[in-house]
């Protein structure tokens, strides 16, 4: 395994080896099932396996070109660990014939640069690096931020950083966590975490945030989701299962199940959430069981499923998580999928109905139809929408929580092949000039007022309400491949460079068509550098895909017989 080149910077604090942590053992991996991929370039997928089917990760293409090199983080490159970190898999070909752009060197140094130090060892990359701004909490490194970084860490072969990165936060857990006298959950992962240095002592420490300095001050409750999958990331791409088998990784994974999975008076499997607990850390009217949770939430519990040990502790958190994962995923298949002929259903529906025999189980006002949902709508195509509680459905697109419910296999295939007719029908809305939006349509006016309290950072098209944000890139990437169109990945990827790095690598893009620089946008956002170094490298090489994507268990499968997109 290839060591990161640095500087290790004098301090008074030992520099513990990461190896020294590690134990031996094996993890479980899920196969995949036979994908379906619609394209000139067959793929050929070896079944010549004794207990299982090849998984995505050992996807080849039957065409010859010379093996991509990797960049290291001094700037050279190399191919010469190749194999090393893809346990002597072999590396598949382009699908895209994407032609080398200069964006890509440019994006590595960027993304070099974002590089956070804590005792000589890297541990993570900052949010932005925008100079001509007020750092804020920009320079911290944030859970969620960090997992596309972590991602293209581990395509070029340099996992180290992401195992520093697990063990760092993993620790940062075990802190108490208070809010002004009331203690968090003990399973609680860190929004975010800053080094302090003490020039006085010469000495480093780690600061977290658990919500306590957040705006709004809401503890983030997809940190711990993120940070399962990335360990499920790292496993797969390095083949070392060690680092999932320490007993203090699996002590961490079974807190954060602890706090997803205790019993309440809730009816539903979903996760109840408050606003401003994720990606859209402000007001939003994402309060209630938001897409975006429910998504990761249901990735998170696959990952685990497959990462926790078969000890006495881990079969009794299989059970949980086995149940809680059929009614999840027959509560989302069915209750918050929207296409043409369901559309209509909800537009006839009665209210007022009582007994296990309601249609209109939540009590839905066809009234509150949007107008935007009509023409929106396509009568090929279909996607979760955002939002289902009591009387309420929230009809807006997010794509986060669409582009994971495709990864996971939440989705079902028909469903997964529906949200990407979606996108290519609504082209204009979704992605417009610049990749991609969060959200659509974006809210204004009175509603405006009302929903996000006259946010003035949320206006229409900005920001969360509407705006264009370029990470999202890797996900819609990663979806495209999965449902075997790479070709709309190659369309958005191009369209993301004739301007991200002329823009200066920005955090958001505001207007209808993603047109303008946002408002305040910082520069050098390390994420959006990110999506885009993991968005082509995915693209390049499709055997990426394995690490954040799941096939489908047919044993959770409802039977949804309606949808005119199938």
């Amino acid at each position: 395994m290839p060591s990161i080149p640095m500087e290790t910077p004098k301090t008074n604090g030992s520099i513990r080896d990461a190896n020294s942590l590690f134990t031996t053992g094996e993890t479980e991996e899920l196969d995949f099932s036979k994908l379906n991929m619609k394209q000139t370039r067959p793929l050929n997928i070896d079944r010549q396996r004794s207990c299982d089917e090849r998984s995505l990760t050992e996807l080849t293409v039957s065409v010859s070109s010379p093996r991509p090199s990797f960049r290291n983080l001094d700037g050279t490159r190399t191919t010469d660990h190749l194999d090393s970190t893809r346990s002597g898999l072999n590396t598949p070909l382009s699908l895209s014939f994407l032609e080398p752009h200069p964006m890509v060197g440019e994006a590595w140094d960027a993304l070099k640069r974002s590089l956070v130090f804590f005792r000589g060892q890297p541990v993570g990359t900052i949010a932005a690096l925008d100079h001509t701004e007020e750092a804020l909490n920009y320079n911290q490194v944030f859970v969620r931020d960090f997992f596309p970084s972590a991602l293209a860490f581990l395509m070029n072969g340099e996992p180290e950083i992401v195992k520093n990165f697990l063990l760092k936060t993993l620790r940062l857990q075990s802190w108490e966590k208070k809010i002004d006298r009331f203690k968090l959950g003990e399973g609680v992962m860190p929004a975010s975490f800053k080094v302090l240095q003490d020039p006085v002592r010469n000495y480093e420490t780690l600061i977290a945030d658990f919500g306590e300095s957040a705006i709004g001050r809401v503890a983030p409750v997809d940190s711990g989701f993120w940070w399962i999958i990335l360990l499920r990331a790292y496993t797969k791409s390095t083949g070392d299962s060690s680092l999932a088998d320490m007993p203090e990784c699996q002590k961490g994974m079974r807190l954060i199940l602890s706090l997803c999975l205790s019993e309440g008076f809730d009816t539903f499997p979903t996760l109840l959430c408050a606003d401003g607990c994720c990606m859209i850390d402000r007001r939003m009217g994402v309060y209630g069981y938001p897409i975006e949770i429910q998504a990761l939430f249901f990735m998170s519990l696959r990952c685990a499923l497959h990462l926790l040990k078969q000890d006495d502790e881990g079969k009794e958190f299989h059970e949980r998580i086995v149940k809680r994962l059929h009614a999840l995923s027959y509560h989302m298949r069915s209750y918050f999928w929207l296409d043409f002929q369901q559309l209509n259903v909800i537009y006839r529906y009665k209210t007022e109905e009582y007994s296990h025999t309601a249609v209109n189980k939540f009590n839905v006002i066809p009234d509150s139809l949007p107008d935007w949902l009509f023409d929106f709508m396509p009568t090929r195509g279909g996607y979760f929408i955002g939002n289902v509680s009591p009387a309420k459905m929230d009809f807006r697109w997010f794509c986060l929580g669409n582009c994971i419910a495709i990864l996971s296999s939440l989705a079902t295939p028909e469903q997964s092949a529906a949200i990407m007719d979606l996108i290519e029908e609504r082209w204009e809305e979704l992605v417009g000039e610049m990749p991609l939006k969060i959200c659509y349509p974006a809210i204004e006016g009175h509603e405006w007022r009302i929903v996000t309290g006259c946010d003035p950072k949320n206006t229409r098209w900005s920001y969360h309400n509407g705006g264009t944000w370029p990470v999202l890139l890797w996900l819609l990437t990663a979806a495209c491949i999965k449902t075997g169109r790479p070709q709309i990945a190659r369309r958005a990827i191009e369209l993301s460079e004739v301007r991200l790095l002329r823009d200066g690598w920005p955090e958001y893009y505001d207007g209808k068509l993603g047109r303008y620089v946002g408002k305040q946008s910082r520069k050098f956002q390390t994420w959006s550098v990110a999506g885009y170094l993991v968005s082509r490298m995915m693209l390049e090489d499709p055997s990426h895909l394995g690490m954040v994507a799941l096939e489908e268990d047919k044993q959770m499968r409802p039977l949804i017989k309606r949808s005119a997109s199938f």
